[in-house]
């Protein structure tokens, strides 16, 4: 069958189809879009209805709903589950949108609007590739589901229990999630792993008041001393995290882990020029890759206390703050991970000094075996379509649900991604190559027949 052919007659139809979608408000963190969000789910499912599939649902949930969609006609064969969202970011600010964020536009190949790379255009391209096969060949090479959510931009609060209560209906070989990135124009990438998170807020108090520092400094205890202090205890001078037990459940890089980041050939150099630094700084041991995609951080996101406005106040403050957040790999626990770190701040508080801790965010890292056939098949599918295979990387960032998906339905995850790093995804001016829209087609096709 001549997939590129029928893609290419079928492209103008895709594009205006995928602008209807794209026109829809989708975002999910705003309530007075949630309307839109419902519209959103219900396109979703028309389209997957118009596409063949079958048993096609919009499940409500206590947020947004997900769309569930089945096509099993083929005994014996893998099933494959294709997860999604349909739910997209604010677009703030609107002033620096070259074009509005949900009247798609497109502009030397690339096709822009609020949600045109995160995530519906890839979404979108499953949905195609399917109604494509169906109509080539009058079937499908294997078992598929789709699972699409309204919710991933909010962190997927109902998905978990949605997951935990449909675990048979859901039960796959392998999950195929689109929503990252390739390297690099014409360069693949497939994520193996996603760091988790753990975030708290760190408060510091000593005195009942503000106090003068003429009458007071130098005798009493200053929350910002204090909090100081404590912060600059939680690293050595080599960049390693000094929290007892912190290291926990880290692995150690692999041969195979190390090798791939070498097949990156990440220009160190080009990052400190782009970034007007004389040095990187990190983890000594490891390089800028191994050490943003596969080690652990703890990293102070804010600190803040006492006086901040012009000129100068004499004065000792009586409370001090600080936001943490880390970065989480292999099988390091987020709570365990903040209690650790709490245990550590109170042994090196100083006198006179009390400590408050607030956990806030917690996930899980995700990591998958780069030796599992079913990856191995995806990076042959990029290999046939781009030319050149797909590397296996490690995303410094985290995407909590992919770890939940993988552990509940005890399967894989491909994360077989099509955007690109630059598409200022979550920033004005979203857009999406349609290079990739063109050629991520086929990679699906490629794949999902491999199998």
């Amino acid at each position: 069958m001549d997939y590129q052919a029928y893609f290419s007659t079928n492209r103008e139809q895709h594009l205006k189809e995928l602008g209807d979608l794209l026109r829809i408000p989708s975002i999910s963190a705003l309530s007075e879009h949630k309307g839109d969000v419902l519209k959103a789910a219900e396109w979703i499912a028309e389209a997957l209805r118009q596409a063949g599939m079958e048993a096609v649902e919009v499940h409500p949930t206590a947020g947004h709903p997900v769309v569930y969609a089945e096509h099993l006609h083929a005994p014996g064969k893998p099933t494959v589950l294709v997860y999604g969202h349909y739910d997209v970011q604010p677009v703030d600010p609107l002033n620096l949108w070259e074009t509005p964020p949900f009247e798609p536009s497109i502009r030397n190949g690339k096709l822009y609007a609020r949600g045109a790379t995160d995530d519906k255009g890839q979404v979108f391209m499953h949905i195609k590739a399917i109604e494509a096969i169906l109509k080539q060949e009058n079937e499908l090479p294997i078992n598929i589901k789709f699972c699409i959510e309204g919710e991933e931009e909010v962190t997927s609060p109902n998905l978990p229990s949605f997951l935990e209560n449909n675990q048979e209906k859901l039960a796959a070989d392998v999950i195929l999630i689109s929503d990252t990135a390739l390297m690099a124009p014409g360069k693949p990438a497939i994520c193996i792993g996603l760091r988790g998170l753990c975030a708290m807020e760190v408060s510091v108090f000593t005195a009942n008041t503000d106090l003068h520092s003429g009458t007071f400094g130098g005798g009493v205890p200053n929350a910002l001393h204090a909090l100081v202090a404590l912060l600059a205890s939680l690293h050595d001078d080599q960049g390693r995290v000094t929290v007892e037990g912190f290291y926990e459940g880290v692995h150690e890089l692999s041969t195979l882990e190390r090798e791939e980041f070498v097949k990156q050939q990440f220009d160190e150099e080009k990052l400190k020029h782009d970034l007007g630094l004389n040095e990187l700084y990190g983890e000594a041991g490891y390089s800028f890759v191994e050490r943003t995609g596969a080690r652990p951080t703890l990293e102070l996101n804010g600190v803040y206390g006492g006086f901040q406005g012009e000129g100068t106040k004499t004065v000792l403050p009586k409370e001090a703050h600080a936001k943490i957040t880390c970065r989480l790999v292999d099988d390091q626990d987020p709570q365990a991970t903040i209690d650790r770190i709490e245990r550590h701040l109170n042994k090196h508080l100083q006198p006179g000094a009390t400590l408050k801790v607030r956990a806030t965010e917690k996930a899980r890292a995700f990591t998958c075996n780069p030796e599992d056939p079913m990856l191995q098949k995806a990076a042959d599918a990029y290999q046939s379509v781009y030319g050149t295979r797909a590397l296996f990387t490690k995303d410094g960032g985290s995407i909590p649900i992919v770890e939940t998906l993988s552990r509940v339905l005890s399967a894989p995850a491909v994360m077989m991604g099509f955007g690109l790093p630059d598409e200022n995804l979550h920033a004005p001016n979203e857009h999406f190559n349609l290079e990739n829209f063109d050629k991520g087609l086929l990679t699906i096709v490629h794949y999902l027949k491999s199998l």
